[in-house]
């Protein structure tokens, strides 16, 4: 009976070291393989920008399915803020990165840099993301989508997220502009939920396209105008005579954060730019202004080519701004529109910001004074 216990415990003790020896093998395969960093991965996935980015697209987005998320530093500035890359080596790799904030904190010195560009041609052009979200698309050197979800209990708040995609290849491609519009507005709608703000989100993006405005395939006749600027038809007479009888435009979208119409010249140059900016835009426009609609008066501006107006409008605490601007070319290091006329910036922003604000439900359009 000593001796059958003794070889028991002598047969367990083998089969414990065995059964050790065995999840040690098990652990060292795992851990030199893609199964340890397939793990790693995904829990880097769920936990960045604060447990709410949204994976739905990043594979489109960054054309690849190995990815990894990581924290960036906020600084204090953002609710949150994360990057994702790529890990495979080679032409594919690229960042995504995404940062969200609140509206009713100061923005950022970053976020206000795109507005510096409304004067220079279309440059300063948004495309609307389209599918109900209140977000639109611009050109920096790469890809960026920025959303603004207003909280419906908290007025005169809104979710704000951008995405700006980073890639070696195929950044302003159908599938990776979905991707990434897909990624920014169902980030937003998992953070707004996170941080309280109810919101009325869109539809799933199926299809997101690049700022296109610009080429010469992209003028039409004023006659023919169905979209942004449509208001300007009304003023067809007065648009022709200062050199300008055709537009830019893109699809009318009462969503939209922004909206553009460009006025052209007969040599398909932008000539005017226009511009309305509801919400969080309109917001971070007049920060990267340096101006307080308190104060009266537009934005400042190098030369006092330009006219605005506001609107007040019932989804924010924000009046709405509509801005019109001579342009400048700087491939001719001319204004295509040579004479410059107050009182027709005057009528155009005037009929632009009538016509946007109504469809929006907004009142009280005011031309307001320059400095």
């Amino acid at each position: 009976m000593q001796i059958n216990s003794r070889l028991r415990r002598i047969h367990a003790g083998w089969y414990a070291g065995a059964f050790i020896l065995v999840l040690g093998i098990v652990a060292q395969v795992l851990y030199s393989t893609w199964a340890y960093d397939s793990w790693r991965n995904e829990r880097s996935l769920d936990q960045a920008c604060d447990g709410t980015l949204a994976q739905g697209g990043l594979d489109a987005a960054l054309s690849s399915s190995q990815l990894r998320a990581g924290s960036l530093d906020s600084g204090g500035a953002y609710l949150a803020q994360c990057s994702v890359k790529t890990t495979e080596s080679g032409v594919r790799g690229g960042t995504l990165q995404i940062k969200l904030r609140w509206s009713s904190d100061t923005p950022p010195s970053d976020t206000l840099a795109r507005y510096d560009s409304d004067t220079d041609g279309v440059e300063g052009q948004a495309a609307p993301l389209g599918n109900g979200w209140p977000g639109i698309v611009i050109d920096q050197g790469f890809p960026q989508v920025m959303v603004a979800l207003d909280c419906k209990n908290q007025r005169g708040k809104a979710l704000v997220a951008y995405g700006d995609l980073h890639a070696s290849n195929g950044t302003n491609s159908g599938p990776a502009l979905t991707g990434l519009g897909r990624v920014i507005t169902e980030t937003a709608q998992k953070a707004a939920a996170k941080y309280g703000c109810r919101v009325r989100a869109g539809k799933q993006l199926t299809q997101v396209s690049a700022p296109t405005l610009g080429n010469p395939r992209t003028v039409t006749p004023l006659a023919q105008a169905q979209g942004s600027c449509a208001a300007l038809r009304e003023q067809a007479s007065t648009v022709v005579e200062s050199g300008t009888p055709s537009v830019m435009e893109y699809a009318a979208d009462t969503q939209a954060p922004q909206v553009n119409c460009y006025l052209v010249t007969p040599a398909n140059k932008p000539g005017y730019g226009l511009y309305a900016y509801y919400g969080a835009a309109a917001k971070d426009f007049l920060a990267s202004e340096g101006r307080n609609l308190k104060e009266g008066y537009g934005p400042t501006h190098k030369d006092n080519d330009y006219s605005w107006a506001t609107a007040k409008c019932p989804q924010s605490t924000q009046p709405a701004v509509f801005v019109l601007y001579r342009l400048y070319d700087r491939d001719t290091d001319t204004y295509p529109v040579r004479h410059y006329s107050a009182q027709f910036a005057a009528a155009a922003v005037k009929a632009f910001a009538d016509h946007d604000a109504k469809q929006r439900g907004c009142t009280d359009v005011r031309m307001a004074s320059q400095p």
